[in-house]
């Protein structure tokens, strides 16, 4: 894809949505980091209902660590892999709190530190708790990234490099919300809803024939 195709695509998503923003609820970075680590092979739906009833109780490291695992369970018991995320939600405060003088570091290598958190979650926080221009290749931005053409990659390191390469500067810090809300609304794994998409004519992807036709 050229680079006047790429920079048309982030124009007009832009244009439809020029505030992007995670679909987490958080009010604070600690909150932020939080509420990522749980999202892990869950629905953001499922944690924001988790995190409404954690934070009006503990919404800062020492509270949610003094909790302890076992008293965490309870408030995450509702999403996948609760006991292992407990885990490491709480040792995640325990880090911050002896190590971070309980805040949430703005570093990249620091954050991919903490127990849960990848590279991905790491460049989630950079980007939409602090302003960085990073871009969190999940499973929306790398399906959209490889279908639509605009950084094919076989490796989800290979797509973030490209889209980080060749993003217009001014698209960046928006560029990771736009992707992936583009992924789990429109550009969808089974049935791309390609009649009525923003973007469908600058598209790379072919087979069509078996998509929904307008109307449908």
């Amino acid at each position: 894809m050229n680079a006047e195709k790429r920079r048309e695509i982030f124009t007009r998503l832009r244009a439809a949505n020029p505030h992007p923003t995670t679909e987490l609820e958080y009010t604070t970075p600690f909150e932020l980091l939080v509420a990522v680590i749980l999202s892990a092979q869950a629905t953001d739906v499922s944690v924001n209902k988790a995190t409404r009833r954690l934070y009006a109780l503990a919404a800062t490291p020492a509270a949610i660590f003094a909790l302890g695992i076992d008293g965490l369970i309870p408030y995450v018991q509702s999403i996948g892999l609760y006991r292992n995320k407990a885990k490491n939600v709480i040792e995640t405060c325990r880090i911050l709190l002896t190590e971070h003088e309980g805040q949430v570091p703005r570093n990249g290598a620091a954050l991919e530190a903490l127990p849960g958190v990848g590279r991905k979650t790491a460049n989630v926080v950079l980007n939409t708790a602090f302003g960085e221009p990073t871009i969190a290749v999940d499973t929306h931005i790398f399906r959209v990234a490889n279908r639509i053409g605009l950084a094919p990659g076989k490796t989800v390191e290979a797509v973030e490099h490209k889209l980080m390469k060749s993003t217009p500067p001014e698209f960046l810090n928006d560029a990771h919300h736009w992707l992936i809300l583009h992924g789990r609304y429109t550009c969808m794994a089974r049935t791309p809803l390609c009649w009525n998409c923003m973007i469908a004519d600058l598209c790379e992807y072919r087979d069509k024939t078996a998509l929904p036709t307008k109307g449908i």
